[in-house]
């Protein structure tokens, strides 16, 4: 129906592989679904916002530079850009952590600084990728991650609760102008509509090849887990029905009409444009019957999702972030060395133990905590400045 060329196919393959459930997760939380297929949910649109534009990128570079092109250079400049920029993102997180830690911003007359440094650092690891030819989004994107869990917690009261409200207030900005804009280019922008064909069939075919996607890894998934880890089927249901196309695959969308000027990026744009509005407005209208009718809403326990999540949290820390091993078995020497090197495994050899006994310490101000944690809640000791009392060692607290 239309002689897309095979680059052209790929990059518009990886622009619309990015899924955007802002609708999907604003519903999961008016309804209190489940808390891990929100996790699910929330993190496949995370990491798949990073991969389609690492990979949007390098099929770019091929289309620009197609002579000495093999699939080896494509493999290695995909991971240049998308692990170069991760590395430059973490990198500046990390710096951002040991900074708000030891430079004693959190006393009275700093704070004002102590802010506008938290906001800053962000821009600043954006501006890094870019000048180095990398990805500022991606690179952005881990630095919230890496300031989130390390950064926050060393920051006084009064400024965390302004980042917070700040970091909310833009971001419901920038969701809400997204919607806005592609309102406004639907009405305005040129589209080519002459080869409806090409975008029916490309509808049909990213409801299929996602289906193939989420039940064919949450099937190689379910293999390694543990039987009370499993993605249950109504879980994977609810996950290949959440795959709206928004912001990202538009914005990309966008650029392709730049990158491919022959006309092809013009149909790539209104195949994309065509497919946001058909899922924002199909998906997302119906997402509440659809969790009504897989009976996801809530967990299974008649628990509300925080319950959930503090029930969970507890037997993390019971267990010390794992579970111990048994001694049952025979007392043979070969046999307690296979449970010392299995013990040895689960306590360092998850990142989960990891972090909570090197790199949060390392990287966050922890005296507080621990003395906070061995008194009553009731206790009117005053904290000290920059200590919220979060609980560092909850995995879920970020």
């Amino acid at each position: 129906m239309y002689r897309l060329p095979f680059v052209e196919c790929l990059m518009f393959g990886a622009l619309i592989s990015a899924t955007d459930p802002v609708t999907v997760l604003s519903i999961f939380q008016e309804l209190g679904t489940d808390v891990n297929l929100y996790a699910l949910v929330f993190g496949e649109s995370v990491l798949n916002d990073a991969m389609a534009i690492s990979l949007y990128r390098t099929m770019s570079l091929v289309k620009t530079h197609p002579s000495g092109q093999n699939l080896l250079m494509v493999v290695v400049r995909f991971l240049e850009t998308f692990v170069g920029s991760m590395s430059a993102g973490v990198g500046v997180g990390f710096i951002s952590a040991l900074l708000f830690k030891y430079a004693g911003l959190d006393i009275d007359n700093l704070q004002n600084l102590e802010s506008c440094l938290f906001v800053l650092f962000p821009y600043f690891s954006y501006m890094l990728a870019e000048g180095l030819g990398l990805s500022g989004i991606v690179s952005i994107l881990f630095t919230g991650i890496v300031m989130k869990h390390y950064s926050y917690p060393n920051l006084s009261q009064s400024s965390q609760r302004f980042v917070s409200a700040f970091f909310e207030l833009i971001s419901s900005l920038a969701e809400t102008f997204v919607f806005i804009y592609m309102g406004f280019d639907i009405a305005m922008e040129q589209h080519s509509w002459s080869h409806v064909g090409f975008i029916f069939f490309s509808i049909i075919f990213i409801g299929i090849a996602r289906a193939a996607n989420v039940f064919s890894c949450a099937y190689l998934v379910n293999l390694v887990r543990p039987s009370h880890r499993k993605i249950p089927p109504k879980h994977q249901k609810a996950l290949w029905y959440s795959g709206l196309r928004g912001a990202m695959a538009f914005a990309l969308a966008l650029q392709s009409v730049h990158d491919l000027p022959e006309g092809h990026g013009q149909t790539i744009f209104t195949a994309t444009t065509a497919i946001v509005v058909l899922t924002v407005l199909l998906i997302g209208g119906s997402t509440g019957t659809m969790l009504e009718a897989l009976e996801v809403v809530g967990d299974s326990h008649g628990d509300s999702p925080l319950a959930t999540v503090g029930t969970i949290t507890n037997n993390y820390e019971e267990n010390n972030g794992y579970v111990a091993p048994s001694y049952d078995e025979e007392s043979s020497s070969g046999s307690r060395f296979k449970m010392k090197l299995k013990e040895f495994h689960k306590s360092a050899g998850s990142f989960t133990a990891i972090d909570k006994n090197f790199l949060t310490p390392f990287f966050t101000s922890q005296s507080g905590d621990e003395d906070d944690e061995d008194e009553p809640l009731t206790s009117t000791r005053p904290e000290r400045p920059g200590r919220t009392g979060l609980n560092r060692h909850n995995p879920y607290s970020s």
